[in-house]
């Protein structure tokens, strides 16, 4: 995993903060998470670096969680940011977060750490709560892959989703393209043309996947045990 100090590099050169990021998010908010979260949920954000998922969503209860101390300046009033590993997830009460949601983190944590957040989640998680995944697919995006040198895991929509099922999550959606693979480009990124490409039944350029999961019963029911 990468180190405290290489994370404030990394945060400067490689995930920069970028207003086009901030502005896909308030639109993937509004189009697509917003039907997934209600107003009553608690919601909680691993690896939220600057926060632009969880700032736009609107539900009860936010938490941001990111090894990288900036998570503290750029969690608006109202989201409650932590500065810890997302393999102990301590600080939270068992089965207190309704929505759990990670957006290109998994490939920078070894496997045997994806699993031990898993393990933490299942605990964190109210029984059949969700967790939802954005992660760049490595079928698609292959050739650009480990461009971005904190990369230390690859995974296909096939296989995370097996990975997921194996540790106590039942798939219920999964799609192998969901959103392009880097804002670092010369697209624009506006509003309307976000909406029109969610819309999109074919997403060209594509290479990002989306993963939507609940607690198993049957693991949820262990973890009262």
């Amino acid at each position: 995993m990468i180190s405290h100090y290489d994370q404030g590099q990394y945060h400067g050169t490689r995930l920069s903060f970028l207003e086009k990021r901030k502005v896909l998010w308030n639109v993937l908010w509004k189009y697509h998470f917003s039907r997934l979260i209600e107003s009553s949920f608690h919601v909680l954000e691993l690896g939220a670096a600057h926060c632009d998922f969880i700032n736009a969503v609107e539900c009860r209860q936010r938490t941001a969680v990111d090894r990288w101390d900036g998570v503290q300046e750029h969690a608006a009033v109202g989201v409650t940011p932590w500065t810890r590993d997302v393999t102990d997830l301590s600080f939270l009460d068992d089965h207190s977060v309704d929505f759990a949601f990670a957006s290109n983190l998994f490939e920078h944590l070894s496997q045997n750490d994806f699993i031990v957040c898993l393990g933490q989640l299942r605990a964190k998680l109210r029984p059949r709560g969700i967790l939802a995944i954005v992660q760049p697919n490595f079928k698609y995006a292959y050739r650009e892959y480990f461009d971005d040198y904190t990369h230390v895991t690859i995974y296909t929509e096939k296989g995370l989703s097996d990975l997921l099922e194996a540790n106590g999550f039942a798939v219920e959606e999964c799609r192998g393209r969901f959103l392009p693979f880097s804002l670092n480009s010369w697209w624009p990124v506006l509003p309307c043309l976000i909406r029109l490409y969610l819309w999109l039944p074919f997403k060209p350029f594509a290479k990002q996947m989306f993963i939507r999961a609940r607690v198993k019963q049957s693991a949820a029911g262990a973890q009262k045990v």
